[in-house]
């Protein structure tokens, strides 16, 4: 299975395209101990409820730089976290966006993808093919790899927006993201805060004729819509399915903009509100 069937079976599976960013901050876990035992709880917890209540995210995405900044009590962490989420058959993302030479990225690979066993990663572009090409080589293990294209941060102009022969960075990088994917599961992550440059990239994915998985962060607290999102996607005939509309504190942290101490449930009361506003239906 490649991994945007993987991602079409999940969608269907959990009627949902939603992404959680699992990024811990201890000063926002309402819990007591060590670090590696507050965050590997906390996430857990929310797992349980978000079984329990059959709410179960399409894909999670743990970004490593919350993990390292904790040490080897949140590298344990993590690697608690995408144990647990994977014994109950949700696919792990690893926001890492490594890239670097050849033999670099390669290490860069077998860390996230046979260490840690995620299912997929974010990918830096920067220094081109070779630096790229390690994490590709994964695709045909059904691994998913999202380079960065767009992204949603507001400094992504003072690159992505340069003009090359009058065609922005981020155009370019896409058409490099299809020149590249040459096994399905090469994606590219995509901001949800620029829905105008969204709209044309995904119209170039569509064009292609190859299926280009998206990322779709920026949704929430940096005040990206969903709903603008759907309607660029929709407005350009990509197939809803194989793309992931992330949000991170948003969703893990919404007990305190619901004025609870329930975590959990507060968390899984997040993503039935953005299952909600992006509408989508496997059926």
């Amino acid at each position: 299975m490649t991994f945007s069937d993987n991602l079409r079976q999940h969608a269907r599976e959990t009627n949902s395209i939603v992404c959680v960013g699992l990024d811990p901050v201890v000063e926002n876990i309402p819990l007591k101990g060590d670090t590696e035992k507050k965050i590997s709880r906390f996430f857990l917890d929310m797992l349980d409820a978000m079984v329990s209540e059959k709410t179960v995210p399409a894909i999670v995405k743990p970004n490593i730089a919350f993990y390292e900044q904790y040490g080897f009590d949140g590298l344990r962490a993590l690697k608690n976290v995408i144990d647990a989420y994977h014994r109950k058959h949700i696919p792990v993302l690893i926001d890492a966006k490594r890239g670097d030479i050849g033999k670099t990225s390669l290490a860069y690979a077998k860390n996230i993808f046979d260490f840690y066993a995620a299912d997929a990663i974010t990918v830096a572009p920067y220094m081109g093919s070779d630096s790229v090409e390690p994490f590709i080589e994964y695709c045909k293990k059904g691994k998913g790899v999202y380079i960065l294209a767009r992204t949603s941060n507001k400094g992504a102009i003072d690159i992505q927006d340069l003009k090359v022969d009058g065609v922005p960075v981020y155009m370019k990088t896409a058409g490099k993201i299809i020149d590249w994917s040459k096994d399905s599961g090469v994606g590219a992550v995509v901001g949800a805060t620029y829905p105008k440059e969204l709209e044309s990239i995904s119209k170039l994915f569509v064009s292609s004729k190859k299926e280009i998985p998206m990322l779709i962060p920026g949704v929430g607290s940096q005040g990206g819509s969903a709903k603008d999102v759907v309607d660029a996607l929709q407005k350009t005939g990509n197939d809803l399915s194989i793309h992931r509309i992330n949000s991170s504190s948003g969703i893990i942290y919404a007990y305190q903009k619901y004025g609870t101490d329930d975590y959990a449930g507060a968390a899984v009361k997040a993503i039935k509100e953005l299952n909600k506003e992006i509408g989508f239906k496997s059926h």
